[in-house]
């Protein structure tokens, strides 16, 4: 069989298995089973078949691109479902959350590292942190879905995850170039200039292409211009052109992409259930893909490069680092201890580690990068199961404590 057509086999594999799993969805979210889950591990039961029947480069490209493409879609989106007018009125659980826990966890996560693995030094524990920080309510679905789960939790858990992947980004953009100065012999003066003027003019382009966007689809609205099947294409050309406006004017396009959603969600001024739409086929196809290429590519490469320290700092990240920071965030804020707890519990790691992992790896050179690797891969691992099986007991736990 030549390599031509043992790569068709493995991609029809592939695509079969995306179909069956779309066959069986309903069941599938009465089990314990999760997409990250079930994707996860057949990617790494694919890892062998998919590197033996595809050139280096060619995998390497391909998991590029599809980082990009659903990173800047997952940002916009998410950013998109974030109300000012809802935050007013519920702001504060979130409001602790995000502006208090989320540096917390940088900052807690940022020393954690560096104790355990000092040798990598502030820069590389300050980007573990950053890149390990983000949550993923899509591995607790179930949690913010559920009856049980109180509404102001449930809606915390949703704002957060859907605000705190965008607002770390500085953070991740820091930490990557600080630790790639040695790499490449620059100054630090110069890389933090032009870190700054990323973090200064892609928030820039997002705020342009958000309003201007919002603004002539809602005159299309109104004059019954657009059909409703195109809505979903204004959706997914606003989230790149924010992206590829903040390349051309020397901005971050990930940054551009997030606060270009923010703006939209804000300023539109119909119904905006196209997004989410879009996101539950088209997304979710993307979101398989992501987590099918983690097992596949990131996690074998982790585990081959997992050490004792590596599986330290995943277990930290997971319980003190996370918990201890968000307990101390919402303090003062009148909820239970068990609330507390499971606000810390619920901060799963997923699509926007791995998806940040793959675009900083590409992108930037620095010391430790297999530990860099090690340490997501382990972290999410560890993550998309402990969190993904402990959601559904977990929910009907938290709703009957906080009956009592």
């Amino acid at each position: 069989m030549n390599q031509d057509m043992h790569f068709d086999l493995v991609i029809l594999g592939i695509l079969g298995a995306f179909i069956f799993y779309s066959l069986l969805t309903r069941i599938v979210d009465r089990s314990l089973l999760t997409l990250p889950i079930i994707f996860m591990c057949l990617g790494y039961a694919l890892s062998e078949p998919l590197r033996s029947a595809a050139p280096p480069e060619v995998l390497d490209e391909g998991k590029r691109l599809l980082a990009e493409i659903t990173l800047v879609l997952v940002l916009f989106s998410d950013a998109s479902h974030v109300r000012f007018k809802q935050l007013r009125q519920s702001w504060k659980l979130p409001a602790r959350m995000l502006l208090i826990g989320l540096p917390l966890s940088i900052g807690l996560g940022t020393l954690v590292t560096w104790l355990i693995s000092p040798e990598g030094g502030i820069a590389m524990a300050l980007l573990t942190a950053a890149v390990l920080t983000p949550t993923d309510a899509a591995l607790g679905q179930s949690v913010v879905t559920s009856n049980n789960v109180p509404e102001k939790l449930s809606e915390t858990i949703n704002v957060e995850s859907g605000l705190n992947d965008g607002l770390v980004l500085p953070f991740v953009l820091l930490g990557a170039i600080l630790a790639s100065a040695g790499m490449s012999g620059a100054s630090t003066e110069g890389l933090a200039l032009n870190a700054l003027v990323q973090i200064v003019l892609g928030p820039a382009a997002g705020i342009a292409t958000g309003w201007l966007v919002a603004r002539l689809m809602d005159a299309a609205q109104a004059r019954r211009f657009i059909a409703e099947s195109a809505e979903g294409v204004v959706f997914l050309a606003a989230s790149f052109a924010a992206y590829v406006l903040a390349e051309v004017i020397g901005g971050n396009g990930f940054i551009a992409a997030f606060v270009s959603g923010m703006i939209f969600g804000n300023t539109y001024r119909h119904n905006i259930r196209f997004v989410r739409e879009f996101m539950e086929g088209a997304g979710m196809l993307l979101t398989m893909a992501s987590f099918l290429v983690f097992g596949a590519l990131l996690l074998p490469d982790g585990l081959a490069h997992a050490s004792l320290k590596t599986v330290v700092i995943a277990v930290m990240f997971l319980t003190v680092v996370r918990v201890g920071a968000i307990w101390l965030s919402l303090t003062g804020a009148g909820l239970k201890s068990s609330e507390k707890l499971f606000l810390g519990w619920f901060g799963p790691r997923g699509l926007a580690s791995i998806l940040f992992t793959l675009v900083i790896i590409d992108e930037f050179e620095f010391p430790d990068e297999a530990e860099l690797l090690a340490c997501v891969s382990m972290t999410v691992a560890l993550s998309i199961l402990v969190h993904g099986l402990s959601s559904t007991p977990l929910a009907r736990w938290i709703g009957k404590r906080s009956a009592r």
